[in-house]
């Protein structure tokens, strides 16, 4: 759950919504039609805007407060930036002692370890050593790579069937690191998608740092649209436009948080069965799921599997998929089938 600048931009941008995050007033005054009511701030080192079609004008006076409160609920329990969050506190307990977690917490390493025994561990929520050593952590960035032998002492901590979890009771087998980060704001997502529908929301767009979630139509009928950008260092570029509703939603991509070495560049995606960055030509990966925590998770495991598995995975996981592949100076893209439903030419 990153919470520093990271390199070029602050979030790891994946998802660009092609209408603006400002409120929009879409009629005047005294027309009898819905608006869309927006409401935006920073969460999780990153940002967050939630659009939600106008049912009841109490209700949207009293929803930012309840928006910002939930992510703050969320960031105490799962951020490995505080030191004094659930999580943190877990990670600091000596291995084999049981602990009760929170039902949101619970709720989330639960998801995660289905997608790391899914991927066969190319998601594992226990790499979170050898990203911190790579400097892609909490504790801090690196200039240079880390040497061979370093690398294997701190894989002897990573496995994610070192953790033992049933019902909200958790047991650690080993003293692994639990780290969320890739699925963490997909949770807050949802979260913010359930609040919404409690209060009778019906029709929204809810973004956590690039990853999102839409139900209905806006106002004039038409889905919400949003831009997938091209996966370019230093630039900033579309490279396809979907139109969603109904879905979860989840970019993930080697281009915007690195660092180089010796004209090399080490992607922030660890690949836990090596402990080094991913090295193959997948470059970025979008996810369609029914929730966004799902869609952030399996984007994550799709990145670190690469170009030759990816597909078939998010076929096996029913969730429709675009891998955008490096080829020569450019790139090729490959797509699930039910994807192009969702393309806006």
């Amino acid at each position: 759950m990153s919470e520093i600048t990271r390199q070029i931009i602050k979030r790891p941008a994946a998802l660009l919504l092609a209408a603006s995050f400002l409120l929009l007033t879409l009629l005047s005054g005294c027309s009898k039609q819905p608006q869309i009511v927006s409401h935006q701030g920073p969460t999780m080192g990153t940002s967050f805007t939630v659009k939600w079609v106008s049912a009841d004008a109490a209700v949207d006076a009293e929803l930012p407060a309840k928006i910002d409160q939930l992510l703050v609920d969320v960031n105490n329990s799962m951020s490995t930036y505080q030191k004094d969050s659930e999580l943190s506190r877990i990670n600091r307990m000596p291995a084999g002692e049981s602990v009760t977690l929170s039902a949101g917490l619970a709720e989330v390493l639960k998801k995660a370890l289905e997608i790391s025994h899914s991927s066969g561990g190319a998601f594992d929520v226990t790499v979170g050593p050898l990203v911190n050593l790579w400097g892609f952590g909490p504790d801090g960035r690196v200039i240079r790579a880390p040497a061979d032998d370093e690398i294997e002492q701190l894989r002897q901590r990573v496995g994610y069937h070192y953790i033992k979890l049933s019902g909200k009771q958790l047991n650690r087998e080993r003293k692994v690191y639990i780290d969320l980060s890739a699925i963490a704001k997909g949770y807050g997502v949802d979260k913010i998608a359930e609040l919404l529908e409690d209060e009778g929301i019906t029709a929204y767009l809810v973004e956590v740092g690039g990853e999102l979630r839409a139900r209905g139509n806006k106002p004039d009928g038409s889905h919400w649209k949003i831009a997938i950008e091209a996966p370019l260092a230093g630039e900033r570029k579309v490279q396809r436009i979907i139109k969603v509703k109904d879905v979860g939603i989840a970019t993930s991509g080697d281009y915007r948080n690195y660092f180089e070495e010796n004209g090399i560049r080490f992607s922030h995606t660890i690949d836990p069965a090596t402990g080094k960055p991913i090295s193959h030509k997948l470059a970025s990966v979008t996810v369609l799921a029914t929730d966004c925590a799902t869609a952030d998770g399996l984007a994550t495991a799709m990145m670190v599997l690469g170009p030759d598995l990816a597909e078939s995975y998010a076929e096996q996981q029913g969730v429709e998929a675009l891998l955008i592949i490096k080829s020569g100076d450019g790139f090729i893209e490959k797509m699930t089938p039910g994807f192009k439903d969702y393309l806006v030419e």
